[in-house]
């Protein structure tokens, strides 16, 4: 008789959990396949001490492959589900596409950014859900500190040192706690102008921070928050975000270059393409965490709407601790319906407390409903994160110690740009690379529209909730390894592309410099915006009059500071005949192009040519012609 076959959609808190109990429940009886974006689990409570420098990245992630014995990692993102045909559709991470069959399904995609209708937000925030998210924060942060320290204008200054954080649930407050202390220890090493100091903004429009918590745990972080200096404001939000600043909803405008999204979050889209009965975008399911009506179908984490049994009537929050749960109760009951295991068994739960690390040896915490504050919250916090990480434990403790003795390094990697995480994406947990492959556009799986849509029922957590962890941060979709869908924006869709553009613009002629915010690097160069060095595939040509743009580049992208170039090679509808008075069509190719190096032979895309989607990037600049004198000279 052949092993049953079991599919796992996503390895977050929920997903983890439900592969490495099956995995010992079944002992080898069943095929377990894990889908899943990354081949590493994130321990999300601690990614904003990997943004404040106080861990590396590598600490807070756990190797699927090594810690999950008889388990089949599949990597990839879920496209489509075909309840009926017991299939699951899938692409790689190099555009392959492929299908599983399962006799079992254990959804536990997670849940992603929640967006709201608020001018700018899209375009000029970050959120912080995922691995390349934080490392981008932590050289933004970096970045912005030493030009500050540079500036000769006290307003650019004040601008650059400003961080705006919004969202004071779990996430947001640790974030600001830990920045502020980033930013002070880097000033101190790079002081800025007399009298300044960085600045660290939170905003939510709940009453309190972490209203999600008891009062006087609540009270415990708004006291260590204004000590270190951190401006908290509570009922006020971000009406509107510009290239400059924000505009508050009490009319205030806010110089800043560092919007932080940090809001809330709302299921993952995969299960509204079910067509499953649901609860507030979450997949509705009974307390043995099986969907009702489909035997083979189990969801856990924060795609599913779990019965809370001890609060008839409602359902579980979406919290790390009940996706951590979630998973051993769904991995035992999937071994039971196929006959590995014990009687099935509903979902029931004791709230453990929740703890908060506001960096150093402050913390709030509340384990087991005692409340506590100060150092002794700071080591049950650091304790309890010690015991609930899956692996990793030593390495953690050792950058603990080491942070504690020797000075943080505040460095820019350069490894994350601003184009690679945008803010309107269904997997946070892939950074968007040059050259990858190319996303499809399905309905409302992404975008912005799609995610402002979505966001403004009554699906996900509202605004100032971010809905709290284990004590820590839900097991989000915006964590590495928490969700597998796709991220879905086709070649000249969504803010990421916008952003991009702006950013590509910078050298283009006739075009001036275009402020966005928040930046990669400073522009350099000539007169109008340059690009920037080092920008992932190399420099644009500078100071050349007539010289050649990149080649190779989506959009035909011309080199910066150049008149008149030639058009990019190797774009659909061929390639324009060289040396030609007058400008001859190139030979074989819809429609032609003009003449190389002709003046006033502006190169343009064929119609059929999409403009550049947001995972290209500018590339490296490859002459052919004969450098002229005013050339020389040039890095």
């Amino acid at each position: 008789m052949s092993r049953p076959r079991i599919v796992i959609v996503g390895a977050g808190f929920a997903g983890y959990r439900t592969a490495r109990t099956l995995s010992r429940e079944t002992r080898g009886r069943a095929h377990i396949t894990l889908l899943n974006p990354t081949d590493y689990f994130l321990y999300l409570p601690l990614l904003p001490q990997v943004a404040a420098g106080v861990l590396e990245p590598r600490r807070v992630t756990v190797s699927l492959s090594d810690t999950l014995p008889n388990v089949r990692l599949v990597l990839g993102e879920a496209d489509r589900i075909d309840l009926d045909g017991r299939t699951l559709h899938y692409t790689g991470p190099e555009g392959d596409e492929g299908t599983l069959a399962y006799d079992r399904l254990v959804l536990a995609a997670g849940s992603v950014n929640k967006l709201l209708p608020i001018p700018g937000v899209a375009e000029y925030a970050h959120g912080f859900r995922g691995l390349p998210e934080a490392l981008y924060l932590r050289d933004h942060v970096t970045r912005q500190v030493e030009l500050a320290a540079a500036a000769d204008d006290p307003k650019a200054c004040a601008a650059r040192c400003t961080f705006v954080v919004v969202g004071a649930g779990y996430t947001g407050t640790e974030v600001a706690a830990h920045g502020q202390m980033f930013t002070d220890a880097q000033v101190r090493k790079h002081p800025l102008r007399q009298g300044m100091r960085p600045r660290w903004m939170l905003l939510d429009v709940a009453p309190r921070v972490l209203p999600e918590m008891d009062e006087k745990l609540s009270a415990t972080a708004d006291r260590v928050l204004r000590q270190r200096g951190v401006d908290v404001r509570m009922g006020t939000s971000v009406k509107e975000a510009t290239p400059d600043g924000v505009v508050l909803t009490d009319g205030e405008f806010v110089e800043t270059r560092t919007l932080v999204w940090c809001v809330g979050v709302r299921p993952d889209p995969l299960v509204e393409s079910l067509g499953l009965p649901m609860e507030k975008g979450r997949l509705l399911v009974d307390p043995h965490l099986q969907v009702p009506g489909r035997p083979e179908l189990f969801a856990c984490g924060d795609v599913a709407a779990v019965p809370d049994l001890e609060k008839p009537g409602s359902y579980t929050p979406m919290t790390a601790q009940h996706a951590w749960r979630h998973g051993k109760v769904a991995a035992e009951n999937v071994a039971a319906s196929l006959g590995l295991g014990g009687a099935r068994k509903p979902y029931r739960h004791r709230d453990l407390g929740f703890v908060v690390d506001l960096g150093g040896a402050k913390a709030a915490a509340n384990p087991l409903g005692v409340p506590l504050s100060g150092v002794p919250a700071g080591a049950v916090t650091r304790g309890y994160h010690l015991a609930a990480m899956p692996g990793n434990r030593v390495r953690v403790a050792a950058d603990w110690l080491l942070d504690a003795v020797l000075p943080r390094q505040a460095v820019q990697l350069g490894l994350v740009r601003s184009w690679s995480v945008p803010l309107d994406t269904s997997s946070p947990e892939l950074a968007r690379v040059p050259g990858g492959p190319e996303r499809r556009q399905e309905s409302a799986r992404s975008g912005p529209g799609a995610a402002i849509a979505a966001d403004t029922h009554d699906g996900g957590t509202g605004a100032g909730s971010s809905p709290g962890r284990a004590g820590e941060e839900e097991p989000a979709k915006g964590q590495p390894g928490s969700g597998a869908t796709r991220n879905q924006h086709p070649p000249g869709s969504g803010t990421a592309q916008r952003r991009s553009e702006e950013e590509l613009a910078k050298g283009r002629p006739g075009g001036g410099p275009t402020r966005h915010w928040p930046t990669d690097e400073p522009a350099k160069g000539p007169v109008g915006g340059g690009a920037t060095k080092g920008h992932l595939g190399g420099e644009h040509a500078k100071g050349r009059s007539g010289g050649e743009p990149a080649k190779n580049q989506p959009g035909d992208e011309s080199a910066e500071g150049q008149s008149g170039g030639e058009p990019a090679r190797n774009q659909p509808g061929g390639e324009p005949a060289r040396s030609q008075p007058g400008g001859e069509p190139a030979r074989s190719q819809p429609g032609g192009e003009p003449a190389r190096n002709q003046p006033g032979s502006t190169p343009q895309p064929p119609a059929d040519q999409p403009p550049p989607g947001p995972d290209t990037a500018p590339g490296p600049v490859k002459r052919s012609d004969v450098p002229d004198d005013s050339a020389k000279g040039d890095s």
